[in-house]
């Protein structure tokens, strides 16, 4: 495995974080149970990560808690906290019992980050006036160590509500979508990190888009009859075909990771799993060398000005 500093918190923390949500959720959304999840956690110890990021929404906290007892000592926790839903936003004492039932569930008396989860732009003046003046309680209290905050990225592709709040600097760390189809955080979002010294959390670098040809080629025509993407610059029917045709490339999801880690400004990709053999495979790509000069500047030249997909 290999470290980074995670900007001015000062942690070391490996550059593959295990991702205990997204469509496994380490595989209790496929059925399996918390001995399962807690198991995936172990094997992703074992192989040098020690940054675990989970979540209230997420339902894993509990497997979490089990797989780090007793090695509490070797792990960076990450959990979040959702700032509301739908019309209704969360108060600073709602973020408090939050907090405090993560803490239980997580089997530990300090979260080493908390972020505010899913924020969007319209949610974020209500998490500067109500939110952030908690989250600095709670730190203050010895309950929380960094503050952090992820993004909508789903709906949120061009970065706005990261573009607001990074100016702020309230935020230690915060978590960014950004992947070989929407690469616009190298313009809108690191520049920014890196300036405040943030550390960055990497979600989305491998999205259905990029492991389903029909999404792939669903997003292309969207991508062009939007006009981010030049029709004659790619392939209509496989239109990433050209990664895994290189010889120093083994697979798409591969050269997905590959072109996160690697980025400027990027410290820990996270990757999510039900699967040891998956988790692995994971992590072998995440630690491979940068991706070829020729493919990352045709990649940026298809897709360099998009800022409208996710790749979910």
């Amino acid at each position: 495995m290999k470290y980074v500093t995670l900007g001015r918190t000062g942690l070391e923390v490996s550059v593959a974080g295990l991702g205990c949500g997204g469509h496994s959720r380490l595989g209790l959304a496929t059925g399996k149970d918390e001995h399962h999840a807690a198991r995936i956690v172990t094997a992703a110890l074992d192989l040098g990560i020690n940054f675990i990021d989970t979540a209230r929404a997420y339902g894993t906290e509990r497997a979490v808690g089990a797989a780090i007892k007793g090695r509490r000592d070797q792990v960076i926790v990450s959990s979040k906290a959702s700032p509301g839903w739908g019309d209704e936003l969360l108060s600073a004492a709602g973020l408090r019992e939050s907090l405090e039932k993560s803490l239980v569930r997580l089997g530990t008396d300090c979260i080493d980050v908390f972020h505010l989860h899913g924020v969007t732009a319209a949610q974020y003046p209500h998490c500067v006036a109500e939110l952030v003046p908690e989250l600095k309680r709670q730190r203050d209290a010895g309950k929380i160590r960094f503050l952090g905050i992820t993004e909508r990225f789903v709906s949120d592709t061009s970065h706005e509500m990261l573009a607001a709040a990074l100016p702020d600097d309230h935020f230690d760390v915060v978590m960014v979508g950004h992947n070989l189809l929407n690469p616009s955080a190298r313009k809108r979002v690191f520049p920014l990190t890196m300036r405040h010294n943030v550390g960055t959390l990497i979600m989305f670098a491998v999205r259905r888009a990029l492991t389903h040809s029909d999404a792939a080629r669903a997003v292309l025509e969207q991508l062009i009859e939007a006009g981010q993407v030049a029709a004659a610059d790619t392939d209509a029917q496989a239109p990433l075909a050209f990664l895994v045709d290189h010889p120093e490339v083994a697979s798409l999801i591969e050269a997905a990771y590959r072109f996160c880690r690697h980025e400027a400004g990027a410290h820990v990709v996270l990757t999510g799993t039900g699967s040891v053999a998956h988790l692995e495979e994971n992590v072998a790509a995440i630690l491979a060398p940068p991706l070829p000069p020729d493919l990352t500047n045709r990649l940026g030249q298809i897709f360099g000005r998009v800022d409208s997909v996710s790749g979910n």
